[in-house]
């Protein structure tokens, strides 16, 4: 494999990470809701191991070589998260310890929230509404409230759209919010 790697494969890759986060943050968010009868968020298990984990986390290796150091990050540690909690669903664990699992990687959403400051409404906002998501359901799993779990589905659906819309635009060449046509994926790091 050559070491040259184009900014067209950089930003193929970045469409297709923010895809794979899209769809992962969809299926999970969606199955926290309940909005679905009989969908559950463990419904998503197998979709967080491989395309949210698996795939998600060679993009992410695939933008470190590229040198996007910042998206390298985002994809492969989200690329952890999806694959430890695809395989982990259905381990009986207690509630505090889900919950503590939620919140330590909201700490990595809140970390790639913070990388990604300029990067507009794609770039932060994804990463901080998957925060949002992650606290709200860690905080649900301590006080065993449906209520909040619920509400984090919810923002978490609202993130994998924005993730895939994003992503969509990049390919399809659709304006942003920002009225702009994207041109390219979202990034960690603008």
């Amino acid at each position: 494999m050559d070491n040259d790697v184009s900014a067209g494969s950089a930003t193929s890759t970045s469409t297709l990470g923010h895809l794979a986060l899209g769809l992962t943050l969809l299926a999970f968010g969606v199955g926290h809701t309940g909005v679905i009868d009989n969908v559950a968020a463990a419904d998503a298990s197998s979709l967080a191991t491989w395309v949210g984990g698996v795939a998600l986390f060679i993009v992410g290796l695939f933008e470190f070589r590229a040198g996007n150091a910042g998206t390298g990050t985002a994809f492969s540690g989200l690329g952890a998260f999806w694959f430890t909690w695809g395989t982990g669903v259905g381990t009986e664990v207690s509630a505090e310890a889900a919950g503590l699992f939620l919140l330590l990687w909201a700490l990595l959403a809140l970390t790639l929230t913070a990388a990604s400051a300029g990067s507009g409404m794609f770039g932060q906002g994804v990463y901080g509404l998957l925060f949002v998501s992650l606290l709200l359901l860690g905080i649900a799993s301590f006080a065993e409230n449906d209520g909040l779990a619920k509400a984090g589905g919810w923002v978490g659906s609202v993130a994998g759209l924005a993730a895939w819309y994003g992503a969509t635009a990049a390919l399809a060449k659709w304006p942003t919010f920002s009225g702009r046509a994207a041109g390219r994926g979202v990034t960690a790091t603008g």
